[in-house]
């Protein structure tokens, strides 16, 4: 992959709020139990490498193993809307980026960084929403490839590798005592922030709100941790929708963009709308006022529509909540937009200090060098640029509110 280096010296450490790591073969069957080990297995599909997960074929991910990837940047003009040669995915794609260490290597990660012009990064998975998208309500299962993950992540990365890198811990809700249980393994091992789907908790009965009181005692030890909590876009079910209008599609296709109309629907704004107003309406930033919390990679258009319906609910049932849940959301939820979104326009509605920078590399939806999406905020001032480039999330991690 050809690099540039970067050059542009911003006065300030940049601290970035959406990187991710490609996971190997063995991040998830590592620490799997040998019991479950039939549930979560790459096979063999007609020369492919796919994942077969709790009984079925998966074609989430297409390539799971990661050996070769689009390069980042690539995607760029399809997610700013200006494909005007009507391009595939695959054509915009180009030849395929062979396996780079970084993708999975902290040391040589933070090589690169220093080479992008970034100081510190959170770090996601990338193909872990197949664990509560695609099992169902097999709780032990998901459970189990939870702590798996983490427990590589632990190996491999450390939760604050050189205080410079932060994978998150990912938790599910599916079980509030298997929950806590991880959460404290979390802690004791350094997290300094947590991974919740943003989507209805999975469970034996069918789903349920994350704010019911029932997760209270989860969220209590999360409050009393002072660390954030990250609602990184992930498979949330919310792809239903789409099916729902005909396409026929037996799962979500991470990259399938063959349908004008799943261009029209979003998904994305949808789910973490929903998750947010969950998490204020059944008062779960009311009672727990200490958490912080992170939208990762759900982009911003979602957030003006959701303040009109905060503020009308609000209006009918004002005894409901014990403030203006508009305040809520402005006091305690931060926002990474997308770089081809309108931030002026966000700032109406979040403040500067309530916005995060997030690169999505090496993802090819982001942008090739993350420092460009200084681009996107040139009308900010010099003190918006620095919090929402590098102050707002270095406090997060500090634990500041």
């Amino acid at each position: 992959m050809e690099r540039t280096k970067e050059t542009r010296d911003l006065g300030y450490p940049v601290y970035d709020a959406d990187g991710h790591y490609y996971e190997t073969m063995d991040t998830f069957r590592r620490h799997l139990p040998k019991k479950f080990h039939k549930d979560f297995q790459y096979v063999q599909v007609d020369g492919r490498t796919k994942l077969a997960i709790n009984g079925h074929i998966s074609e989430y991910i297409p390539n799971p193993t990661f050996d070769v990837v689009a390069a980042p940047g690539t995607h760029e003009i399809w997610y700013r809307g200006e494909n005007w040669e009507g391009k595939t995915l695959r054509e915009l794609t180009g030849d395929a980026l062979a396996y780079q260490s970084e993708f999975s290597n902290p040391e040589t990660r933070l090589k690169l960084l220093d080479e992008q012009g970034v100081h510190a990064q959170l770090i996601f998975p990338t193909l872990a929403s197949v664990i509560e998208g695609h099992m169902g309500n097999n709780i032990e299962l998901m459970a189990a490839c939870v702590h798996s993950l983490n427990a590589w992540v632990a190996d491999d990365w450390t939760f604050a590798y050189k205080d410079r890198l932060f994978p998150c811990a990912y938790i599910s809700l599916a079980d509030v005592d298997l929950a806590c249980e991880e959460l404290d393994w979390a802690l004791q091992h350094g997290a300094r922030h947590v991974l919740i789907r943003p989507a209805p908790v999975p469970g034996l009965f069918g789903p349920r709100s994350p704010g019911l009181p029932e997760f209270d005692k989860f969220w209590a030890k999360v409050n009393e941790a002072n660390i954030f909590v990250v609602l990184h876009v992930s498979d949330s079910g919310y792809d239903q929708i789409y099916r729902w209008w005909g396409s026929g599609a037996k799962e979500m296709l991470a990259f399938d963009r063959s349908d004008p109309l799943k261009a029209c629907i979003d998904s994305q704004g949808r789910a973490i709308a929903d998750m947010i107003s969950a998490l204020i309406a059944h008062g779960v930033m009311s009672r727990f006022p200490n958490i912080r919390w992170v939208s990762a990679e759900n982009g911003s258009i979602w957030v003006p529509h959701l303040m009109k319906m905060l503020h009308r609910a609000y209006g009918q049932m004002p005894h409901s909540f014990e403030k203006d849940p508009v305040e809520i959301f402005q006091q305690c939820v931060y926002v990474a937009p997308y770089y081809e979104e309108n931030l002026n326009e966000l700032k109406v509605h979040v403040p500067a200090e309530r916005m995060l920078f997030g690169s999505d590399w090496p993802h090819p939806e982001g942008l090739k060098l993350p420092l460009d999406f200084l681009n996107e905020v040139k009308d900010f001032n010099p003190a918006e640029q620095q919090m929402f480039m590098s102050s707002n999330l270095k406090g997060l991690l500090e634990g500041k509110r």
